[in-house]
């Protein structure tokens, strides 16, 4: 139960609705459920108190295909056979006749719960198939933990393809031998048709942690992952930018490497700058053998946070076309905001994105990494 439950909070903060989505499927919105007896109720009164020349009883009729929809084939049936009974009542008007459409009503009610049955199946093939595409979407992008060795870590990920979790954006944060690392990456293309080079990155990076001493050994390895799937499909033409982080263990350092991946922002004392390590070549060109940038070297001051993020938000426009620039946009927001916690931040600009660009039509991915002050020394004592 309690794997369930961090899958369910991860896919939550992944993807927003798109994660319930999945499981619920065509599952009816609850004030749909409240449709079928207000209708009911409504033409039984219309049935009971119309003058004689007006035939409105056979309007019944609607009522079971409507409980089709909401409800399983028992409680279908069942409205059905209070929508008999209805057009059955005897009027109060002496010269009005018994409805004679009885047959008919009958017949609308069987039909519907039938329809409901087939309804009822697929609605529990589609949870099926939901809860599938989740667990093998969740296990490519598995939950980020709070803390990675000395790092706090917040991510958010929005895929832009409806009821997905995981698109063409990346990022994961591991700690090894060297220290904690972080990848935030854009693959070509989004959606599902990119999972499969988001899964190649992410498993050439795990492992890379654990084997390269040094960041571009990583990078390297994550261009030949690139440069084999290439070589290996037809006609393959995948790309990735990426920056690559790595804080060094003891010291209140980072290094940072540019895959050709847009800037990360440095968040110091409530204001957000732009760094600018040197812009290196995107992964998977395969035009000569990789070689990594220079890494940007950054002493970080206590209570720094450092803000990765792919160009479905530095891409982004309002409907005038104006672009969304994360600085600007960061420094307007509330100082208990700016100063929080990484958590805050990152739904804080969610949030502040998608009041500036409306429906947002790119993978979004959102890193925030807060390095914490290492413990002090134990006192040795005399």
């Amino acid at each position: 139960m309690t794997g369930a439950a961090d899958r369910h909070r991860h896919a939550k903060a992944r993807g927003g609705g798109q994660a319930t989505w999945l499981r619920r499927g065509a599952g009816p919105p609850s004030w749909a459920r409240l449709a079928p007896p207000l209708l009911l109720v409504v033409l039984g009164t219309v049935q009971i108190l119309t003058p004689p020349e007006i035939e409105l009883g056979l309007l019944l009729a609607a009522t079971p295909p409507l409980a089709a929809l909401a409800y399983g084939p028992v409680a279908t049936g069942c409205m059905g056979a209070v929508a008999l009974a209805v057009a059955a009542l005897p009027t109060p008007v002496p010269e009005q006749p018994v409805h004679s459409d009885l047959l008919m009503i009958a017949f609308v009610a069987v039909l519907s719960v039938g329809i409901s049955w087939v309804r009822c199946r697929r609605d529990a093939q589609l949870v099926s198939v939901g809860s599938v595409a989740e667990a093998a979407q969740l296990a490519v992008m598995p939950p980020l933990t709070e803390h990675v060795g000395r790092v706090r870590c917040a991510g958010l990920y929005r895929a832009a393809e409806r009821g997905t979790l995981v698109g063409g954006d990346l990022y994961d944060v591991r700690e090894g031998p060297w220290g904690v690392r972080a990848l935030m990456g854009d693959v070509q293309g989004h959606g599902l048709a990119a999972v499969g080079t988001v899964a190649a990155l992410l498993g050439a990076f795990r492992e890379a942690v654990l084997d390269e001493p040094h960041l571009e050994g990583v990078a390297a390895k994550l261009d030949r992952r690139l440069v084999t799937d290439n070589a290996r499909a037809e006609h393959a033409e995948l790309f990735a930018t990426a920056l690559l982080l790595e804080f060094v263990p003891g010291a209140p350092t980072v290094r940072i490497l540019s895959c050709g991946h847009p800037p990360p922002l440095l968040l110091r004392t409530g204001a957000a700058e732009e760094l600018a390590p040197e812009p290196g070549t995107p992964l998977g060109l395969g035009l000569t053998a990789y070689a990594p940038p220079d890494r940007l070297l950054l002493d970080l001051a206590p209570d720094d946070q450092l803000l990765a993020h792919t160009d479905g938000l530095s891409e982004a426009r309002d409907a005038q076309g104006e672009l969304y620039v994360p600085v600007a946009r960061f420094d307007a927001l509330p100082l208990e905001v700016r100063e929080g916690e990484p958590e805050l931040l990152v739904s804080a600009l969610w949030r502040d994105l998608r009041g500036f660009a409306g429906e947002v039509k790119d993978d979004v991915a959102l890193l925030v990494l807060a390095p914490m002050a290492a413990e002090p020394d134990p006192d040795p004592g005399p």
